[in-house]
C-alpha cells in the first residue's frame, strides 16, 4: 500500500541525502519525493510516497524521526488533503495540430508553456489522477519528453502539520510515540 508521509526537516547540507540513505538501507521503495522550503526559512517541507510492503507505515515513520535534521513526521494518507503534481509534457505537434492539443490540454486546466516547430510544452498540475490522464491522451500522439514533480501534500483546515498551529490531533513530532 502507498503512504503518504510528510516531514519537517531543518534545512541544511545533506539532510535529503541521510533521509534517502534512510529508506535505501530499510528497502522502503519510495514511490515519489518532492523538497521545497516550508513557511519558515529554516526548515523544509518533504512530501515521501512510500510503498508500504514492507514495513507498516508506523515502522517507516518512526525510522524517520530518529534522524537529527527531521523535526515532525505525519501520515496524511488517510486526512483530508490537497495535493499536487506538475508535469510538462514536450508532445510530438506540427503547426496544423496545435490548437487541437491546445483545447485538449485547456480540458485538463492545462497550457501550452512552449511552441516550436515540430512540438509543443504542456504544462499541467493537479491532482495525480488528472495529470495522468492527460498523459495517457496525450500518449497516442507522442510524447517526447516528461517531467513530473511527484506528489506534494497539505492537510486541509487548520494547520494541522506545520507545528505552528493546535494540530487538530493529527501532527505526530519526534518525542510522540518513543
Amino acid at each position: 500500500m502507498k503512504h503518504t508521509l510528510v516531514a519537517r526537516v531543518q534545512d541544511q547540507p545533506g539532510v535529503l541525502n541521510r533521509v534517502a540513505s534512510l529508506f535505501r538501507r530499510r528497502a522502503f521503495n519510495i514511490e515519489s519525493l518532492t523538497v521545497g522550503g516550508s513557511e519558515s526559512p529554516d526548515f523544509s517541507r518533504m512530501t515521501i510516497v512510500v510503498d508500504t510492503a514492507r514495513a507498516p507505515v508506523h515502522i517507516v515513520a518512526a525510522n524517520l524521526r530518529k534522524l537529527v535534521p527531521v523535526v515532525e513526521v505525519s501520515d496524511v494518507t488517510d486526512l483530508p488533503t490537497v495535493t499536487r503534481d506538475l508535469a510538462l509534457i514536450r508532445v510530438k505537434c506540427g503547426p496544423g495540430e496545435r490548437s487541437e492539443i491546445s483545447d485538449l490540454v485547456s480540458i485538463f486546466r492545462g497550457r501550452l508553456v512552449d511552441v516550436g516547430p515540430e512540438s509543443v510544452i504542456v504544462e499541467v498540475t493537479g491532482d495525480q489522477e488528472k495529470v495522468d490522464g492527460l498523459v495517457e491522451l496525450l500518449r497516442p500522439r507522442g510524447i517526447l519528453e516528461m517531467v513530473r514533480t511527484g506528489k506534494v501534500a497539505m492537510v486541509r483546515g487548520i494547520s494541522a502539520s506545520n507545528g505552528n498551529g493546535n494540530g487538530n490531533g493529527h501532527r505526530e513530532t519526534a518525542a510522540q510515540g518513543e
